[in-house]
């Protein structure tokens, strides 16, 4: 009788799970009047363009020119969710991305996010006045806790007295939702989870391999989904390794990879834009989008289960190589 209760137990939050996740991806508005469509994240409400242009790839284009021009056009595109880092190429990512938010009012048209690198309270604090003045703004609309990579890494956040600034911040004005990303290991994002704050959102890789090992997607979105926090997903080519074997030597063409990341609960995905010919080719990929189904998901999913199931293209969960320098010398590793 105990077991057949705990098995009805687990159906029952099974299918309750299943519900919410059907519930982000019905939400996805149509692209008609904002270009690209848009999803709510999490408790916060906002809607945002299911599309996330990553920070550190706009910091590597080489012609500040060209940069500018790939992000007022993403925004004119309805791309209007823009992540950075406040150590993304030692802060060029960031004055840059400033730059072009400041001409002609664009800041306003924009979901800006930055990421926090320090832990205690007086790093925090600088960490965000670094920010603002390199972004050009006054507030930051989503202030996450970056690369949550180390076992101690939550503990030390509310420890240390981080979790203090960005309260403080908020109640200040100069960030209005807080959140936190890693790459490393979802044991450490579901110690973050249970912590005793209400995060608004959780950032972390999301794609076809992430499913066969030390898996985001099963271990960390449903418990997300539970507490609604916001999910934006990450590494969809899975970053890490040449993107050339995720689609070349695998045969998966990267329309299908995010396709297959949007079909997930996932609320924005973070994408590396380098050029207008990919902003142009991922503009194409969301203003097309439609949710795979199950049995293609399933399919999918089993296209690549023998090579990622023990992790080899995915060392950014297994080794330090992935790791920020910042962070690594934070935490006593050779840079």
């Amino acid at each position: 009788m105990p077991e057949n209760r705990s098995t009805r137990r687990d159906l029952l939050v099974g299918a309750a799970t299943a519900a919410l996740a059907q519930n982000v991806v019905a939400q996805t508005s149509s692209s008609s009047a904002t270009g690209l469509p848009t999803r709510v994240l999490g408790r916060t409400g906002e809607r945002v363009s299911i599309l996330c242009l990553g920070g550190w790839h706009i910091g590597a284009v080489t012609e500040e020119k060209e940069a500018i021009r790939i992000m007022h056009a993403a925004i004119d595109q309805g791309l209007t969710f823009f992540d950075n880092a406040w150590d993304y190429h030692n802060g060029h990512s960031e004055e840059l991305m400033g730059k072009g938010l400041a001409m002609d009012g664009r800041r306003r048209k924009v979901f800006l996010m930055t990421k926090n690198c320090e832990r205690d309270y007086a790093g925090s604090m600088k960490n965000l006045e670094d920010s603002l003045r390199r972004l050009r703004t006054d507030h930051l609309d989503l202030w996450q806790f970056h690369e949550m990579v180390y076992d101690n890494d939550p503990d030390w956040v509310f420890d240390k007295g981080g979790l203090k600034a960005a309260l403080e911040a908020r109640k200040q004005g100069k960030v209005r939702y807080i959140g936190f990303t890693g790459h490393k290991d979802p044991l450490i994002h579901l110690k973050m989870l249970n912590k005793p704050h209400a995060w608004d959102s959780a950032q972390m890789p999301i794609n076809v391999l992430d499913a066969h090992y030390r898996s985001f997607q099963n271990e960390v979105v449903p418990v997300c989904l539970k507490k609604n926090v916001g999910v934006i997903g990450m590494k969809g080519l899975a970053g890490g390794h040449p993107q050339g074997r995720l689609l070349s030597e695998m045969k998966l063409t990267a329309e299908e990879c995010y396709r297959y990341c949007l079909s997930l609960p996932v609320t924005t995905q973070v994408v590396g834009i380098t050029s207008m010919a990919q902003l142009t080719a991922d503009i194409k990929i969301a203003r097309n989008f439609q949710p795979m189904s199950k049995v293609d998901m399933d399919a999918f999913r089993g296209r690549v289960r023998e090579v990622a199931s023990d992790g080899r293209h995915e060392l950014f969960k297994s080794t330090k190589t992935f790791d920020g320098p910042h962070h690594r010398k934070q935490h006593g590793f050779d840079v």
